[in-house]
């Protein structure tokens, strides 16, 4: 059984219903799942896990959330590289670029990424739900 983290930042609460569903797709794949907020996830516990999911709505001019989420992601990054990643996040303006570009800057880290992320405009509608539901089975 993998042992699979969500670690996810929300404001509006789109992240955070993206970040349940891929704990529940996780979950009924089989794998043993513990969700977190930035905040409380650290390298430290990033070693505990077989596969992360990193969520991050699109924030400012299409940028990772920078209080909370960019220094928790900064701190980890390179301790995730042995491990299968998924990025996901919300947004509510512009095409995506913030998460074309944290899937790039994964890439040139060397992190094994398992999707080139996962997004929802706005609030998830149930498609997105099911890909979310998706992308937490292949965690497993």
């Amino acid at each position: 059984m993998s042992k699979v983290a969500v670690v996810y930042w929300s404001s509006t609460g789109n992240t955070e219903t993206m970040a349940n569903a891929i704990a529940e797709g996780a979950k009924m794949a089989g794998a043993d799942v513990e969700i977190f907020t930035a905040s409380d996830f650290n390298s430290g516990k990033a070693a505990d896990f077989d596969a992360i999911a990193f969520g991050c709505p699109a924030m400012g001019a299409e940028e990772l959330e920078d209080t909370e989420f960019e220094p928790m992601f900064s701190e980890v990054e390179s301790a995730i590289a042995q491990k299968k990643v998924a990025l996901f996040g919300s947004y509510g303006w512009g095409d995506g670029q913030w998460m074309r570009d944290w899937a790039d800057r994964c890439k040139a880290s060397g992190i094994n990424l398992i999707n080139d992320g996962l997004m929802a405009n706005e609030a998830p509608n149930d498609a997105d739900l099911a890909n979310c539901k998706a992308l937490g089975a292949s965690l497993n």
